[in-house]
């Protein structure tokens, strides 16, 4: 059980944190409209688990970020956008496909993404992959790698040894139907894994996804009677729900001023990483997941320039 009070016991390794799953380019256009009649779309740099990464460098932990990007113009251009940002690239595959894309057009309701997907599930569970797996305290993946073959077997073996070799296993819900096969049931799939789970941390809409539509008590409830063993269930402008089976504690934002809600939720687990990893209680690292998302909700884009992580204790009075 993870006790609030308590702070999480690593052995020593030289890494802190894996991120696994996608990376791709995000195609956002340059005028709003809710059809595509726009006709300028710029490129970006995307893809949670490498945001992630990136956070947690800049708030003084040690990430890695395993990924598939193609061999094409687009691949080449996430790849540099890693090293300029001083990030190991050594787990991002290279392989035979099309980079992966999501082309979003800006609306003034809620975008939605058009997903073309290539390279990004190919990622394969290598022997240099299970090596820098071996060597980190905490791995995180999402479902957008559980939503196709061969990546999902790749995740599925990493879930494995981590679980066997008592690295922590965390795991962003964020269910969305587009990504699977028609044929595929990715709700039953998802719940399947949540019992091989210690963290997971939903958003509202991503439990009614998998659940229905109920109250948070009873939302986090369902994720804690399959196995999870700390839940934290983002509530947006109202701050987050947690528990650990035995404690549930409730958190206010400390969100001020609201610019953009990109990557706020990898801001979350950022801060809540780096926190972790550094040795403060459970409780003191969920505080510090939701400085590090105020923060970031003052900025556009889903990755900002972030100080020191101490910082963030005077700022936020952590």
């Amino acid at each position: 059980m993870f006790d609030f009070k308590n702070s999480v016991k690593f052995e020593e390794k030289d890494l802190d944190l894996l991120t696994v799953g996608e990376l791709l380019v995000d195609m956002i256009s340059g005028d709003y409209g809710d059809s595509f009649e726009n006709g300028t779309y710029h490129r970006y740099f995307g893809g949670s688990p490498a945001n992630i990464a990136m956070n947690t460098k800049r708030l003084g932990i040690r990430p890695l970020v395993a990924s598939a990007v193609g061999t094409d113009g687009l691949g080449q251009f996430l790849v540099e956008h890693l090293r300029r940002s001083e990030m190991d690239t050594s787990c991002v595959q290279r392989v035979d496909e099309a980079t992966s894309l999501v082309v979003v057009t800006k609306s003034r309701s809620t975008p939605v993404p058009i997903f073309y997907r290539g390279a990004d599930y190919q990622l394969a569970y290598t022997e240099e992959l299970r090596t820098a797996l071996l060597r980190t305290k905490i791995v995180h993946f999402s479902c957008w790698p559980l939503s196709r073959q061969p990546v999902r077997s790749a995740v599925e073996q990493v879930i494995r040894d981590a679980r066997q070799n008592g690295i922590l296993v965390c795991f962003d819900p964020n269910y969305h139907p587009a990504l699977w096969e028609k044929e595929e049931d990715g709700v039953k799939y998802i719940k399947s894994i949540l019992p091989l789970v210690d963290i997971a941390k939903p958003s509202e809409d991503d439990a009614e996804r998998l659940f229905g539509k109920d109250i948070p008590e009873n939302q986090i409830q369902k994720f804690l009677d399959l196995g999870v063993k700390l839940v934290i269930m983002t509530l947006g402008k109202d701050g987050a729900l947690v528990s650990n089976g035995q404690e549930t504690v409730k958190f206010d934002t400390l969100a001020t001023q609201v610019t953009d809600t990109t990557g706020a939720g990898d801001a979350f687990w950022s801060g809540f990483y780096a926190a972790l990893v550094k040795g403060y209680p459970v409780r003191k690292a969920l505080e510090f997941g939701l400085a590090v998302s105020a923060y970031k909700l003052q900025y556009t884009g889903a990755v900002v320039e972030l100080p020191a992580l101490e910082t963030f204790k005077t700022k936020y009075q952590i």
